[in-house]
């Protein structure tokens, strides 16, 4: 596994981070400790988790996984709050009480006095983003997280949000922006990528196999047993099976021949490349798929590989 400093801050992950939705409701607890264990083993260290994750279940699940094996000290905890459960659905509150009431939920189940790395899930509309950021300040100042970052957030917001922290007396730097970012997904290269990199910004990126479309799984149709296949899935999946994202995946398909390696490695292998990218979010169903994604690692795509799948994903629509 090869490791990166987030941005201009001291704080050193993984390039490839081990995601946790779905731990709890459709990864249950055999397979998410077989996937814990494969990936701390080949050197993985950032573990991406939230409070609404696996319908609630996720962080309990991981803290007791964690405490189980001893693995506090060899991770890197980071997590997130913002989005809270109400009735059959999920909302955003980004309200101050909401948030660090959401930290300490999250500290109590994952089993820890503290964050590594703690997050605003998504800007709530309705809430001043000096309030939610003003919460992740006193976060850092009461021990309860070492460093702190924003997800799903536009340019502006990005760079609001650092400035209104680093003029504080005692700065607390805002280190990590989060958002999707793939082959099918370039949009945070217009204002996203160039604010963190002004900013010292490291981005991790989520989703980065394209909601599983760059894994070429949707090449000959839609599986019985995908994403795309689920109601409750299929118009996160389908805004990616388009002509333009299937250009996409052709591209990677021809490149993925030729270097003897599967899609999904050339596909990770050109986004944790990317210069601002600090890592990249996998998750898996199976610890066969998160060892697929892993050995992707060892692939150092040629120029010429990376100028072509730039030039196709560059427009693809």
């Amino acid at each position: 596994m090869q490791y990166r400093r987030v941005g201009c801050s001291g704080l050193e992950v993984s390039r490839l981070a081990l995601g946790t939705m779905t731990w709890g409701s459709a990864v249950d607890a055999y397979e998410a400790e077989e996937q814990l264990s494969t990936f701390v083993d080949a050197g993985g260290t950032l573990v991406d988790t939230a409070p609404i994750y696996g319908d609630g279940a996720c962080e309990e699940l991981l803290g007791t996984l964690m405490a189980k094996a001893g693995l506090r000290d060899r991770v890197i905890l980071a997590g997130k709050a913002g989005f809270i459960r109400r009735g059959d659905g999920v909302e955003r509150d980004g309200s101050r009480r909401t948030l660090l009431d959401q930290l300490d939920r999250s500290l109590r189940e994952l089993g820890t006095d503290h964050l590594d790395l703690w997050q605003i899930h998504s800007p709530d509309p309705d809430v001043p983003i000096e309030e939610m950021i003003g919460a992740l300040e006193h976060a850092v100042r009461t021990g309860r997280t070492r460093y702190v970052g924003v997800c799903n957030f536009t340019g502006w917001q990005t760079a609001l949000s650092h400035t209104w922290l680093a003029a504080r007396a005692e700065a607390v730097p805002l280190i990590s922006t989060q958002v999707e970012y793939s082959l099918v997904n370039r949009d945070p290269e217009a204002e996203v990528v160039p604010a963190a990199d002004h900013l010292g910004m490291g981005v991790l990126a989520w989703s980065p196999l394209g909601r599983g479309v760059l894994t070429g799984k949707y090449r000959s149709g839609i599986p019985a047993d995908s994403r795309a296949a689920d109601p409750a899935w299929e118009a996160f999946v389908s805004a990616y099976l388009t002509p333009g994202k299937f250009a996409v995946v052709e591209a990677l398909a021809r490149a993925s021949e030729g270097l003897g390696v599967t899609i999904a490695h050339v596909a990770l292998a050109w986004l944790v490349d990317r210069p601002d990218v600090a890592s990249a979010i996998v998750g898996a169903r199976t610890t066969a798929q998160l060892q697929e994604n892993l050995a992707s690692e060892d692939l150092d795509l040629p120029p010429e590989i990376v100028q072509a799948l730039d030039d196709v994903s560059g427009s693809a629509r």
